[in-house]
């Protein structure tokens, strides 16, 4: 990777979504790692002036480290083309489409790649009856992190039908998606842009030390196991690769991006199913991305900057808009 000039970044982070604390951890160690690097970098804290924060700062990039909504959603992203200031990770179109959990499906299961059924319920419904066989999974339509996730079983005691007092995703969200449980391994797979297209990095399986993999169990230093590189088949690696790339392409993503699955080993390849494509992956301690850069050989810093340098790319191949904020970009 080519050395970055030393350049002004403002690093956005925090917000007010269900992910804010991961975002100032991820948010803060990305300033820290460009401060390290000689780089000028404004940290600022989504709130509701944010336009005129970053117009003061007037930075070169915008290093996008929000999670959820409005930073994942396509609200920022929108914002700062407006502004027309170069910024990480995907644009605006690839932003509502991602973090739509069925408008993801709509997406990438015509290209090939394959994700589980189901359908969209309203929570009242979740009352009179079941959505599909237990066991079944429920899921907000537009979270990250696993936040509001339940898996219903036969022997839980959400009931059948599930209770109205009972705790769970169907008391926070008035819409849900209910899909089928997919039983055996987790796994994820990153992707990095870089000037010769994407890359995919390798294959970690997540093995939570109780329950299933939750917003907890991602950020509770010890709560899981990471084994980076996967111990799978050949065959199962280099489709989990595949299908990263492919879903990264096919949503058009920018930066770097993680697709999560779900494998049933006695299936074989048949048994592999895409959960969804994050296009603002974690960079906490704890996260993925940074875990699997490392294990191809780029420490933390050389990821932030080669993720800022994908944005500048990015921009400078987009055409001029008269009258912009940065005409010449």
């Amino acid at each position: 990777m080519s050395e970055l000039p030393k350049l002004h970044i403002a690093v956005l982070m925090g917000g007010w979504a269900n992910e804010r604390p991961v975002s100032l951890m991820s948010g803060n160690g990305i300033a820290d790692a460009l401060e390290e690097r000689g780089h000028r970098v404004t940290r600022i804290d989504m709130d509701r002036s944010v336009a005129a924060r970053i117009a003061d700062a007037a930075p070169d990039v915008v290093f996008n480290a929000l999670h959820g909504v409005p930073g994942e959603d396509g609200t920022v992203q929108g914002m700062l083309d407006l502004m027309g200031v170069p910024y990480t990770h995907s644009g605006l179109a690839t932003s509502v489409i991602a973090i739509d959990k069925e408008l993801t499906k709509q997406a990438l299961v015509p290209a090939g790649i394959p994700m589980p059924g189901g359908r969209i319920v309203a929570s009242e419904e979740l009352h009179t009856s079941d959505p599909l066989p237990r066991p079944f999974v429920l899921k907000p339509v537009n979270e990250g992190s696993s936040v509001g996730v339940a898996i219903v079983t036969d022997d839980s005691d959400y009931g059948n039908p599930i209770r109205r007092d009972a705790a769970g995703p169907w008391q926070e969200f008035e819409h849900l998606l209910a899909e089928p449980f997919i039983r055996g391994r987790e796994m994820t797979t990153a992707v990095i842009d870089g000037p010769d297209g994407p890359r995919a990095l390798t294959v970690t399986e997540l093995v939570p030390k109780s329950g299933f993999y939750d917003f907890d169990a991602k950020y509770t230093d010890g709560m899981t196991d990471h084994i980076c590189p996967a111990d799978l088949p050949e065959n199962i690696t280099k489709l989990c690769l595949d299908y990263a790339v492919k879903a990264h392409q096919v949503l058009g993503c920018k930066g770097t991006s993680r697709t999560d699955y779900r494998w049933d080993d006695e299936q074989g390849e048949a048994g592999l199913f895409v959960l969804e494509t994050n296009t603002q992956p974690g960079m906490t301690p704890l996260s993925l991305v940074p875990e699997q850069a490392k294990y191809c050989g780029m420490d933390y810093g050389d990821l932030v900057e080669a993720i800022v340098a994908e944005a500048l790319r990015t921009h400078s191949a987009q055409p001029a808009e008269k009258g912009s904020a940065h005409g010449d970009s």
